[in-house]
């Protein structure tokens, strides 16, 4: 059974805030692991046992996923999984668009060599045998991709924002490779973005960027409660494999 830790009175508050980023970015994972699904009802008791907090660092944790967006608080009931929203997702899609097409901009106007273009290409110009298929794998590779075009304008307030947004939007994007054939589309749309930039075609460079993006906004549509269950059982495949 999971022990709840107590939190004492001495240097109470510095260990509680250590203890609510713990539960903080464990309940995060479970999310974004599948194993707390869209609409799911969260029990404080359970949560506590299974974080290994008490209640309070508990809640901070849970106050913070809920101004982030990941949990709501129903009023004499607990908390909730929220459930998919793609209006939400709609609306965050664009705004990367805007960030995404500014930086590109940047990135073709600028006459400096950019080290970090190359080390893209030799991720995403790669035969078909070398590439990942593993769905986590290409996510976070083309989080990756995404965030160091905005990185590369070193305008640090919007790769903050765009940090945000790509947070809040991770569990969908997740989810966009596990369609078929999302995951070579990425590899052969990301080449194509990498060449334009790289020869500094900022029109073909942004209308190229801005149709992957919207290709993903479409995908993500077509996902079901189905494809969130498909999900999560395997998850639990590969960790019983990994265990």
């Amino acid at each position: 059974m999971s022990k709840v830790v107590n939190i004492s009175k001495t240097g109470g508050g510095e260990e509680e805030g250590s203890l609510a980023e713990q539960a903080y970015a464990r309940i995060k994972k479970r999310i974004f692991d599948f194993d707390l699904m869209p609409g799911d009802r969260l029990s404080e008791s359970e949560l506590a046992g299974q974080t290994r907090v008490s209640r309070t660092p508990l809640r901070q944790a849970l106050q913070r996923l809920q101004h982030e967006g990941f949990v709501e608080a129903i009023p004499k009931v607990g908390w909730l999984v929220p459930p998919l929203s793609f209006e939400k997702f709609d609306e965050l899609y664009d705004f990367r668009v805007l960030i995404e097409c500014f930086a590109v901009r940047e990135l073709c106007a600028d006459a400096a060599e950019r080290p970090g273009l190359d080390a893209l290409a030799a991720v995403w110009h790669v035969k078909e045998a070398q590439r990942l298929t593993d769905p986590v794998e290409v996510g976070a590779l083309d989080e990756a991709f995404h965030l160091a075009i905005v990185e590369s304008t070193g305008n640090r307030e919007m790769l903050r924002t765009y940090r945000e947004i790509t947070e809040r939007m991770r569990i969908i994007r997740r989810l966009d490779f596990t369609i078929t054939d999302r995951v070579a589309a990425t590899y052969a749309e990301h080449g194509k973005i990498l060449t334009a930039i790289q020869r500094r075609r900022v029109d073909e460079a942004q209308r190229l960027l801005a149709t992957h993006i919207e290709q993903s906004k479409l995908e993500v549509r077509k996902i079901t409660l189905d494809t969130l269950y498909q999900a999560r059982k395997r998850n639990v495949r590969e960790d019983g494999r990994g265990a």
